[in-house]
């Protein structure tokens, strides 16, 4: 930025289950690269100031998101986004779309009908098909289908110091995820364990990036280093068709979400179905240690580089929390550069 400029963007603050995602959806120019996907690269090669600066104070924080409503490249799709974390930049998240989805349609991005409406937007991953039901001008639902999730490699460990060796399974939902089976490492998803899930998933991430893992995509390339744990517990069946289970969504470093998150879901279901223990139709409920849920479907099996994978959706709500301006001035010596000075500005707000 240029000495002593200030520019604005326009953004939504949403959240779901208490995970605040913030959607920017003006304030930014148009970014260099011919897809959603390589102008997810280039912030995060040259111009990472701008999710430094609203992931941490006095702008935001570490446990919120950021979501930047960006050009897509994909005909069919009427927006794209680019997701940004505490941990740097995943390619998809399936609470941040539902999220996405709300802010886009309640003010006016896309223009929001009643009843069932279908919203088609360019994540880095792919295309993302939604169905948003819409009641009275707001956003009751958002139903996501995601691209395949599928088993990596399974029976993996690391050695977390005071836990010995912690087993885990490698699933990609979107990202790349250590499941961590929760009762056999003795810690319950419970509200009251947040601490020790907390703690536990911090070591065992800087265990695990110390060993070799296969976190390469068939389509996408190389996507690490490892930052995603889920710690999975019971499951438990609720009906003809229906399970629950509890399970809690890490991300690295120090972020225990709220929400029991969409890819956090499918890796879930991901394994289910590779087990044989949840087929086409049937509905698995994840639960959070605060109580919030995500309603995942299994749809069909399918196949990501010739490894047996399976396609499913999540749903929920998400609410809207503010409607506002955020100012960056570059005079304020708590704004650091980062290559934040590379991200253009728009014309409509700053």
């Amino acid at each position: 930025m240029p000495a002593e400029a200030v520019r604005t963007l326009e953004v939504v603050d949403t959240h779901y289950g208490g995970d605040v995602s913030r959607i920017v959806l003006g304030g930014v120019g148009p970014l260099p690269g011919a897809t959603v996907f390589e102008q997810m690269r280039f912030l995060e090669r040259e111009a990472d100031g701008l999710r430094r600066l609203l992931l941490h104070p006095p702008h935001g924080d570490p446990r919120m998101c950021v979501d930047l409503v960006v050009a897509p490249s994909d005909p069919e799709a009427q927006a794209g986004y680019i997701i940004m974390e505490a941990m740097g930049y995943p390619p998809f998240s399936g609470s941040n779309t539902v999220c996405m989805v709300t802010a886009l349609l309640e003010s006016g991005r896309i223009r929001a009908r009643e009843g069932p409406q279908e919203v088609r937007l360019e994540a880095p991953a792919g295309l993302v098909r939604a169905e948003a039901e819409v009641r009275d001008g707001r956003v009751v639902c958002v139903t996501v289908e995601g691209g395949p999730a599928y088993v990596a490699e399974r029976g993996l460990t690391a050695r977390v110091p005071g836990h010995g060796e912690v087993t885990f399974d490698l699933v990609w939902s979107g990202c790349f995820y250590a499941v961590i089976d929760a009762g056999a490492v003795g810690i319950a998803v419970t509200g009251s364990r947040v601490a020790d899930l907390l703690a536990l998933a911090r070591s065992f991430v800087e265990a695990a990036r110390e060993t070799e893992l296969p976190l390469v995509h068939p389509e996408l390339g190389a996507i690490g280093p490892l930052s995603f744990v889920c710690f999975a517990g019971p499951v438990e069946r609720t009906g003809e068709g229906r399970f629950r289970t509890p399970s809690a969504t890490y991300v690295h470093p120090d972020v225990l979400c709220s929400c029991p998150t969409g890819t956090g879901t499918s890796a879930r279901i991901a394994l289910l179905r590779s087990e044989g223990r949840i087929t086409e139709g049937e509905v698995l409920d994840t639960v959070s240690p605060n109580g919030s849920t995500i309603r995942g479907t299994v749809l069909a099996d399918a196949h990501v580089g010739g490894l047996p994978a399976v396609r499913s959706t999540i749903a929920g709500r998400a609410f809207t929390l503010a409607r506002s301006q955020i100012v960056i001035d570059s005079a304020d010596p708590m704004v650091a550069d980062h290559g934040l000075g590379a991200i253009p500005s728009s014309g409509g707000a700053g």
